[in-house]
């Protein structure tokens, strides 16, 4: 029974089933609870079909490094003291501040996160990476 009656200690209540009940409860709500996920969000790259698809806008700025340290911005050359105060001048009367930087496969990554840190300090918003194309043997 729930109840049993003892004269010492008076009526005393099974708890048993009740716990039984919590923890069913505990499981429901753990199951129904959508998990976090934690990290970054990253916008890949999507394979195109169009050749000029991947190729950005006839108004967006594209620094290209080479592997033996050449800088370019879009096709001037240019060097690396001198490609934070040109990129303010490029973008001191455009609303949206846009780079992209594409870098030869020999080319160090410590150079391309220096051309990115640059950047970022020339207050550009948004800075992408061009992938070099793999093209399937044509």
């Amino acid at each position: 029974m729930a109840f049993t009656n003892s004269s010492a200690r008076g009526a005393e209540l099974n708890v048993t089933p009740l716990i039984d009940i919590l923890l069913v409860l505990l499981i429901i709500f753990m199951v129904i609870t959508p998990p976090r996920t934690l990290g970054l969000s990253a916008a890949l790259p999507q394979p195109g079909v169009d050749p000029h698809v991947n190729r950005p806008a006839d108004r967006s700025v594209v620094i290209q490094l080479s592997g033996d340290s050449g800088l370019r911005i879009n096709t001037e050359p240019i060097r690396l003291a001198d490609l934070g105060a040109r990129l303010l001048d490029i973008f001191k009367t455009r609303a949206e501040r846009v780079v992209f930087v594409q870098a030869a496969a020999d080319t160090e990554f410590q150079y391309v996160a220096q051309v990115v840190d640059i950047a970022k300090g020339a207050s550009i918003d948004h800075v992408g990476l061009l992938t070099a194309r793999l093209d399937s043997g044509r």
